[in-house]
């Protein structure tokens, strides 16, 4: 099968895969078509199944690439694949806000990455991360080097290219951003020029504080959203 006549056979099922999003599946190793002598992609039966495994693994079971390559590594070998979490335990958009903050905290303490470091724990590319780097995503610091949330932010990229979603895909995202934080810095910036230690203290609590209930009005909207979408 071409990759458009593989297309109109998946849309049937996934109405949202594009082409883009079969060929990021094929340059990520989950399949890997004959090529024709002239450089057209054959598609055989069994690589349309494991599109149809990748593609139902993402939308029922939200799993990653890295274990959804497992689960087909393990069915080649004739094994059984890892058992699936319960849909019941799957997080909703609040659940996986607060645990993106805890882990951002936990992940800010200290850490000092250099390039590539930064480039094995977020399990991307050089290209990658320039391209991430060209629209303001992802920024060094003044040593060159990246701190914890640089790699939180690049890992949270990298997990949503592997859904299709390209660094110009995520522009808007930055630039709300930007704004949040331009409004919390309004809130809070009369407190941090006090003189008084214990009330730049304040305005550094009120800002985390602020900034937690930014990302879960976000996540909220977002879960209000898809519902009515159901």
């Amino acid at each position: 099968m071409s990759i458009g006549a593989v297309l109109a056979f998946l849309r049937d099922d996934f109405p949202e895969v594009t082409i883009s999003k079969i060929r990021f599946l094929e340059a990520e190793g989950l399949v890997e078509p004959r090529r024709t002598p002239s450089g057209y992609r054959k598609f055989s039966p069994a690589d349309v199944e494991r599109l149809a495994y990748v593609l139902r693994m993402q939308r029922d079971h939200y799993l990653p690439l890295r274990v959804i390559r497992e689960h087909l590594d393990a069915i080649e070998r004739g094994e059984a694949p890892p058992a699936l979490p319960a849909p019941e335990a799957r997080p909703g958009p609040l659940e996986e806000a607060d645990r993106e903050l805890v882990a951002g905290t936990d992940a800010a303490s200290g850490v000092r990455l250099g390039r590539a470091e930064l480039l094995a724990a977020a399990e991307a590319g050089e290209g990658e991360l320039s391209e991430w780097e060209s629209y303001g995503l992802v920024a060094p610091g003044a040593d060159g080097g990246y701190d914890g949330e640089a790699l939180q932010v690049a890992r949270l990229v990298a997990e949503l290219g592997r859904y299709g979603l390209e660094p110009r895909h995520l522009r808007a995202m930055k630039a709300a951003a930007d704004r949040e934080v331009a409004l919390v810095d309004q809130i809070v910036a009369p407190l941090r020029r006090h003189r008084n230690p214990q009330t730049r203290a304040h305005a550094e609590a009120t800002a985390r504080e602020l900034a937690t209930l930014s990302v879960r009005l976000h996540a909220a909207m977002v879960q209000a959203g898809l519902r009515t979408k159901s």
